[in-house]
């Protein structure tokens, strides 16, 4: 009966989180999208009162890098440090 229970359980879970997954990884990468803006955005000549504290964050988006300037329009690396293309 437990286990019913269990498969029931997940098997509503789905039922109802499926119809909003695709909104929610929408705006999970739009999310991402800013905070990327907001890390980089010193290099890229906006200015930004925190960048003391978001110039450390750097290396940790530089894999993610590329995908993210694609996906803003822009075919070649905006940043002269950064060459990923």
């Amino acid at each position: 009966m437990r286990d019913f229970l269990k498969s029931f359980r997940a098997g509503l879970n789905e039922y109802y989180q499926a119809p909003y997954r695709a909104a929610f990884k929408r705006a999970s990468r739009e999310e991402d999208d800013l905070f990327h803006l907001l890390v980089a955005s010193e290099m890229l000549g906006i200015p930004n009162p925190v960048s003391f504290y978001t110039l450390e964050l750097m290396p940790l988006l530089y894999e993610d890098f590329h995908a993210w300037h694609t996906r803003m329009g822009l075919e070649r690396s905006p940043l002269d440090g950064i060459s990923c293309c």
